[in-house]
């Protein structure tokens, strides 16, 4: 069902100081999503600076982007901690999280703050490895995984961030009915945006594990079914929204191909050997994971069954997404991968980093090693079962959490 605001309109002043354009939501509360947006789409970009460009440096335009994202949001978080800790009324730090016995902050700009220091941590971090081992084969190398935890604070900081005051459901007194309802849809679409680049992330850093490539193989039905459930459960329920986890998934979708799509466009040249694949503008990450099939199989039982325990929630929930993921993913793998009509600009299967041999026999086509007898199928799915209702019910216990959350 969705959220009402029905608590009485509160007299207390709002320790917003913005105008009411922005509906008594604080700056900072923006910044931090649109950080959220800037750490991913850098990261997306660096991605395909490595598989086209090659040589990087620490301060390339994708790393800047990056850095630029998760230092504002650690800087204006870190403002509004200053500012609340010392020039705040005690309504305003009875609304915070006390630590050290002196500083007031929302959890959530305790996350940002985090992420900032860590991203930027990593940067020389990055750039030492280079220097010393070249370019990445792989996305999480040690620096990486460093900047990903960062990053993925920086988007969770976000989301708390919102979610605070999304919770509180308070009726601003400086705004009318309509307005008031107008804030909470607002913050409600806020949160589900950050949702959304949350796991934009998460698909990101295992693109690997989940590619088309690997879409014929139980290990891509493991990965995603740890991966996926939880954060899908625990954001929808937290959203308010029936068809949360459906509209976070959407929006993954489209911010994902959007930036690749955009970036596909434009002229890239490598400037590091060996090329053995002639390019000439960038190459991307492939098209992303139909999550909003299984999102909106989860969020339409979720709905239906919301009054039975989330044990026995979690079971059919686990069940129902692993196999309406297998039986959408499955042949699209095949699409994606073998037939030609995927080898375009819109879908992306065409693109291959520069390193790679352009003539590969298994470019657009499984390997052998997909050859898998149904029993060792059996035994793979029967693991993912047990992984996705397990994050399920993780899911729900999170989403519960997120939901009493107003700090």
């Amino acid at each position: 069902m969705e959220t009402a605001i029905n608590q009485p309109i509160t007299t207390e002043k709002s320790f917003s100081s913005t105008s009411k354009f922005l509906l008594e939501i604080p700056l900072y509360v923006y910044i931090s999503v649109i950080a959220s947006m800037c750490v991913i789409l850098g990261i997306l970009w660096d991605i395909a600076w490595h598989m086209s460009i090659g040589r990087d440096g620490l301060f390339s335009a994708p790393h800047v982007v990056v850095y630029v994202g998760a230092a504002t949001a650690g800087i204006f978080s870190g403002y509004q901690v200053l500012k609340t800790s010392f020039w705040g009324t005690l309504v305003e730090k009875g609304k915070m999280v006390n630590f050290w016995g002196i500083f007031y902050s929302s959890l959530g700009g305790l996350f940002c703050i985090w992420g900032g220091i860590a991203s930027l941590t990593s940067a020389p971090f990055d750039d030492w490895w280079h220097n010393t081992y070249g370019l990445d084969v792989e996305i999480l190398s040690p620096p990486h995984t460093v900047l990903l935890l960062g990053l993925m604070s920086v988007q969770m900081g976000a989301m708390v961030a919102v979610l605070a005051f999304m919770n509180r459901k308070e009726a601003i007194v400086t705004l009318s009915a309509s307005e008031n309802a107008n804030r909470f849809n607002r913050l409600q679409w806020l949160f589900i945006t950050t949702a959304a680049f949350f796991i934009t992330s998460i698909f990101t850093f295992l693109s690997e594990p989940l590619g088309r490539w690997a879409m014929h193989r139980p290990d891509f039905y493991q990965v995603a079914s740890i991966a996926f459930p939880f954060i899908l459960l625990a954001t929808g329920r937290a959203s308010g929204k029936k068809w949360g986890a459906t509209y976070i998934c959407l929006i993954f979708l489209f911010f994902h191909w959007v930036v690749n799509a955009v970036l596909r466009l434009l002229p890239a040249e490598p400037l590091l050997g060996p090329i053995h694949n002639k390019i000439t503008t960038y190459q991307t990450l492939g098209f992303p994971l139909l999550l909003f099939i299984p999102a909106f199989a989860v969020d339409w039982l979720r709905e239906k069954f919301s009054a039975m325990n989330d044990w026995i929630l979690a079971l059919i929930l686990g069940f129902t997404y692993l196999f309406v993921l297998f039986v959408s993913h499955y042949p699209f793998g095949t699409f994606l991968h073998e037939s030609p009509l995927a080898r375009n600009w819109f879908w992306g299967s065409n693109s291959w980093s520069f390193q790679n041999d352009a003539d590969w026999e298994y470019r657009f086509k499984f390997s052998p090693r997909n050859d898998i007898s149904l029993s060792a199928w059996a035994e793979g799915m029967g693991f993912a079962i047990l992984f996705s209702v397990v994050s399920s019910r993780i899911g729900l216990a999170w989403g519960n959490w997120m939901k009493q959350l107003q700090r």
